[in-house]
């Protein structure tokens, strides 16, 4: 159940709108909302499959040398979307749709025909990377993508292809973009106050110097 204005917002557009995106905060409850409308359309048989996928930016040159397959290379980065899954789901029942492929961790090289798909940290994408990813999107398929913009880790603030996507796609129908802000964070009290404070650091830093006479 929604406990914001903004989850609520996020859950009645997905009614309209195919692709959806879920700009906000920390602890904002973007990403748990649209796992549990995922979560909804896979018991409903809305579609066939959950796809889940994060870009592991900080693993960067070095994922290939982590041991393992594809999938246990990126565990690790969708951790946060297991246990949001692991909240709605029985683990046995989890295991199970992860085993037969009902949901998977990452995407694989093909168009994606009744799946429900979530790019969580999707303002650690590129501009050409995160077209990729939604011109992707195949036939009775619904797409969500998450980010926070203040939590850019790429190596220039303005290479996040989410910023301007935003840019790009509002106003074209089919596609609702959410904007969450501070009055949504639902983690301990604090994450909010830590929010603030950051936000006013980063203002103070931002703003020009005062002039000094001579």
């Amino acid at each position: 159940r929604a406990r914001t204005v903004n989850q609520l917002k996020l859950v009645q557009s997905y009614d309209r709108n195919d692709l959806l995106l879920a700009i906000g905060p920390a602890g904002s409850g973007k990403t748990y909302t649209a796992i549990a409308l995922a979560v909804r359309a896979l018991k409903e048989k809305h579609v066939k499959r959950i796809i889940l996928t994060r870009p592991a930016v900080e693993a960067g040159e070095k994922l290939g040398f982590l041991p393992g397959d594809m999938k246990e290379k990126l565990d690790p980065y969708l951790q946060p979307l297991y246990d949001a899954l692991n909240d709605m789901i029985p683990p046995a029942k989890l295991q199970k749709y992860i085993e037969e492929g009902t949901v998977l961790a990452y995407m694989r090289g093909r168009t994606l025909d009744n799946a429900f798909v979530i790019l969580d940290e999707a303002q650690n994408t590129t501009l050409p990377q995160i077209k990729m990813f939604l011109t992707r999107m195949g036939r009775n398929a619904k797409f969500i993508v998450t980010g926070d913009v203040t939590q850019i880790d790429l190596p220039r603030r303005s290479d996040s292809g989410l910023t301007r996507a935003m840019e790009i796609l509002r106003g074209v129908e089919g596609i609702g973009i959410v904007e969450f802000d501070r009055r949504d964070i639902v983690r301990h009290p604090l994450v909010k106050q830590i929010v603030e404070a950051f936000d006013r650091s980063a203002a103070v830093e931002a703003a020009p110097a005062p002039e000094t006479g001579k």
